[in-house]
């Protein structure tokens, strides 16, 4: 799906890392996300507010 919308490769390699070095902090973000837009918010603005809150622990990752 990345690849399709033109990320490149580097982004989606460093993305699928931390990915695997901390599988929990996505889902944790993936289910707060969706709990924000199932109470009305769209989508982009769920992402951000989320995205926000948790990134101390992303740049950990990178």
């Amino acid at each position: 799906m990345l690849r399709m919308q033109g990320v490149p490769e580097t982004q989606i390699d460093m993305f699928i890392s931390m990915m695997e070095k901390n599988p929990q902090l996505f889902k944790t973000i993936t289910e707060e996300v969706q709990a924000k837009v199932k109470g009305g918010m769209d989508q982009q603005s769920a992402s951000m507010e989320v995205m926000r809150k948790y990134e101390t622990e992303l740049k950990k990752l990178a």
